[in-house]
C-alpha cells in the first residue's frame, strides 16, 4: 500500500499557506506570457524597437506578478518607452500604457476562450495535503480572472479566501512586490505573517512574501532556466523548488528517514542549501 503524503519540513513549522494563483495553481502564465507577447510586440514595432519581448525571460523580470499597468510600465520602460498611461475607458492599442493593456487583456480572453485552463496535479496534490492536516490556504493575484479560473480549474474549494485583482482594487491595494495581498490574505486566514508560508514563482511575488514577513517563502521554479531559482533566491525566496508536489515526501521519509528524503531535505530540516526547517537562512541576504 502507497504511504500518504507528509509535508516537507518547512511547512510543518508554519500555521497557513498562501499560494500565488497564475503559475503556481492555475497553469496560465503561458497564457498570460503569449498575451503580453502579442500586447507588447504590436506596441514596439509602433515605435520602431526592434527587440521583440521575451515571453520567458523578459515576462519574468518584468510583467509576472505585477498588476496589468505596474507591469506594462515596467516592462516600456526597459526598453525606453515611456508611454503616458491614458485613460480608463481606453480600447486596445500601443498609443499608452492603457491602450496596451487593453489589448493583453484581449488577447487573454481570447485564448482562454478558445484553450481552458488547468490547475498544476502538483500544486492540487499539495493543496488536499494541507487541509487534510488542517492548514488553511488562500490565493491571491493581480488577476481580475482569478476566481473565475481557480472555479474552472476546479480548485476553489479547496482554499479558504480569495484575494484577487477585483478585492485589490476594491482594498486599494498596492501589488506586488508590495506585500498588501499576501498579508490580507494571511489576516483573513487568521494567521499573522510569521506562521504563514508563501508559495510564488514571480520574482515580484517572492520579494513581497520577504517584505512582508511571513514564515517561509517558496520559490516556485517552473521555468528551470540558468539563473532563474538563484533569482528566485536573490529575491527573498527561502527554498526553491520545481514544482509544489516536491513540498511532499512519503510519511516512511517523514518517520524514519535519517538521510535525504525525496524532495532533497534531510530528515533534521535542513535543505541542501542550509536552511533550517521554518525555511530560515542564519545569514540570509536582504537581496
Amino acid at each position: 500500500m502507497t504511504a500518504a503524503p507528509a509535508l516537507a519540513p518547512c511547512l510543518r513549522a508554519v500555521r497557513a499557506v498562501v499560494f500565488d494563483t497564475d503559475g503556481v495553481i492555475i497553469d496560465s502564465a503561458g497564457v498570460h506570457a503569449a498575451a503580453w507577447k502579442g500586447a507588447f510586440d504590436a506596441c514596439l514595432s509602433a515605435a520602431g524597437v526592434r527587440e521583440p519581448f521575451d515571453a520567458v525571460d523578459d515576462y519574468r523580470r518584468y510583467v509576472d506578478g505585477r498588476s496589468r499597468e505596474d507591469g506594462a510600465v515596467a516592462f516600456l520602460s526597459a526598453r525606453g518607452l515611456g508611454l503616458p498611461l491614458g485613460d480608463p475607458g481606453d480600447g486596445p492599442g500601443t498609443a499608452t500604457v492603457r491602450a496596451v493593456a487593453a489589448r493583453k487583456e484581449q488577447l487573454f480572453t481570447r485564448r482562454l476562450r478558445e484553450h481552458g485552463v488547468d490547475a498544476w496535479p502538483g500544486t492540487v496534490r499539495l493543496l488536499h495535503a494541507l487541509a487534510a492536516e488542517r492548514v488553511p490556504c488562500a490565493a491571491v493575484s493581480a488577476s481580475r480572472h482569478a476566481t473565475e479560473l481557480l472555479t474552472v480549474a476546479g480548485v476553489l474549494g479547496l482554499l479558504r479566501t480569495v484575494v484577487d485583482g477585483d478585492e485589490a482594487r476594491r482594498l486599494r491595494l498596492p501589488g506586488k512586490p508590495a506585500p498588501a495581498l499576501f498579508l490580507e490574505a494571511a489576516r483573513r486566514l487568521g494567521f499573522p505573517p510569521r506562521d504563514t508560508a508563501v508559495v510564488e514563482d514571480a520574482l515580484a511575488g517572492v520579494e513581497a512574501g520577504r517584505r512582508g514577513g511571513f514564515g517561509v517563502v517558496i520559490g516556485v521554479d517552473r521555468t528551470a532556466g540558468p539563473t532563474s531559482a538563484a533569482d528566485l533566491r536573490g529575491h527573498g525566496a527561502d527554498v526553491v523548488v520545481a514544482d509544489p508536489g516536491e513540498l511532499l515526501i512519503a510519511e516512511a521519509c517523514r518517520s524514519s528517514a535519517k538521510g535525504r528524503s525525496a524532495n532533497g531535505r534531510s530528515a533534521n530540516g535542513r535543505s541542501a542549501n542550509g536552511r533550517s526547517a521554518n525555511g530560515r537562512s542564519a545569514n540570509r541576504s536582504t537581496g
